[in-house]
């Protein structure tokens, strides 16, 4: 099996020991992603929906230089500080993807990196 990493400087580049993305085969695995700033990897200023669509924004670049894009998607991993911002994940969602949406889970956690108060992670097959 090929493993082909993946890399697009319209989203933010890594911050860790991590890829932006692997591709092997058709299945293309991506790294979560919170609302850092392509570019500067700073976090993006404004609200949690603003901050959503950053995320959502970083996934959909990262997808393309895949060969895919959001639609391409047939599983989310959604991760939030606070389940309460679950019905503004469901808008931004509705609004970046069409139907048959994909599979998704999504979970509170204590903290995500950098104060985060989302990451998505997601599964295409292209």
């Amino acid at each position: 099996m090929k493993k082909e990493v993946i890399t697009t400087k319209d989203a933010p580049d890594a911050i860790g020991t991590y890829s932006q993305a692997i591709k092997c085969d058709r299945t293309v695995y991506l790294s979560g992603q919170i609302p850092l700033a392509p570019g500067t990897g700073q976090m993006i200023s404004g609200d949690f929906e603003a901050q959503t669509r950053q995320v959502f924004a970083n996934l959909g670049a990262v997808a393309k230089a895949a060969g895919g894009d959001l639609n391409s998607a047939v599983k989310f991993n959604v991760y939030l500080t606070d389940l309460n911002n679950f019905t503004i994940v469901n808008r931004v969602m509705e609004e970046c993807l069409r139907a048959p949406y994909p599979a998704r889970a999504a979970v509170q956690v204590a903290a995500l990196p950098k104060d985060a108060a989302v990451e998505v992670d997601a599964v295409l097959v292209i």
